[in-house]
């Protein structure tokens, strides 16, 4: 039977130095050139423990300017000369990520949102996770936090991401094995919305016989501003719902864990 394992606390380590056995890993980042990218790729560039073998950035702007990445770019420092920038064509985030897949040669990959930060001893600790996972592991997910105003009550979208701590198989952190990608065939591209792309392929991972579980590494979330209308925009994710519901049948709710809205 597939599960989720529960997730244990998480522990620290400070050396960059592979060690002897540690898995290979790529880190693929689809992105919009948010103001945001920088910061996340500082924090990798920062964090502890063995470097990602490969980085892929997939730019999926429709049209994108060419000299838009060069300054998230330079912080990298010395991991820049093992990060390839790609285009997607601005077909949305599961069409970016399967761009990223296809380029990289590692036995795991870790996928990151563009707007988070990873910790300070992130590398180590996705190492650790990876080498505890068993060969019928297909996937490792992350710890994400969600940091709120403790000064006020947080608005609807803030309390919105902050559900991002509580998701299951969110691609905000979420490392698999390239078997497992590779023998579903990665994301299924018809979900163009950052939203139900990451549950559907966990569930076709979790059908094809692989097993998920919960991983120590920590990764930081911070809420992007928003304007009024946030809100009416995320109901477009409805037709994703129906993809969900066409793909999985009436039981996905449960399932994937997934909260249901209000449309029926």
């Amino acid at each position: 039977m597939n599960r989720t394992d529960e997730g244990r606390p998480a522990g620290t380590g400070r050396t960059d130095r592979a060690r002897p056995g540690a898995p290979a890993y790529a880190v693929v980042i689809p992105t919009l050139a948010r103001d945001t990218l920088a910061d996340c790729l500082a924090a990798l560039a920062a964090a502890h423990g063995p470097r990602p073998e490969e980085i892929v950035l997939v730019d999926d702007r429709p049209d994108p300017e060419p000299d838009a990445l060069e300054h998230p770019l330079t912080v990298l420092g010395d991991l820049r000369a093992r990060t390839a920038v790609l285009t997607s064509g601005g077909r949305g985030p599961a069409a970016a990520r399967n761009t990223g897949l296809r380029a990289v040669t590692t036995p795991w990959v870790a996928f990151l949102d563009d707007d988070v930060q990873v910790g300070p001893h992130w590398c180590e600790q996705l190492t650790q996770d990876l080498s505890e996972a068993g060969t019928d592991t297909g996937a490792v997910q992350g710890v994400i936090a969600v940091p709120l105003p403790g000064e006020r009550r947080p608005t609807d979208w803030e309390r919105g991401t902050a559900g991002l701590a509580q998701a299951r198989w969110i691609t905000a952190d979420m490392a698999y094995r390239t078997d497992a990608l590779e023998q579903v065939a990665g994301f299924d591209e018809r979900f163009t919305r950052a939203f139900r792309e990451d549950a559907d392929l966990a569930l076709r991972v979790l059908d094809a016989g692989w097993r998920i579980r919960q991983g120590r590494r920590t990764t930081r979330h911070p809420v992007r501003p928003a304007d009024r209308w946030v809100s009416l925009r995320a109901q477009r994710g409805n037709a994703d719902d129906a993809l969900m519901l066409r793909l999985h049948g009436p039981g996905w709710w449960h399932k994937a864990v997934a909260p249901r809205g209000r449309i029926r």
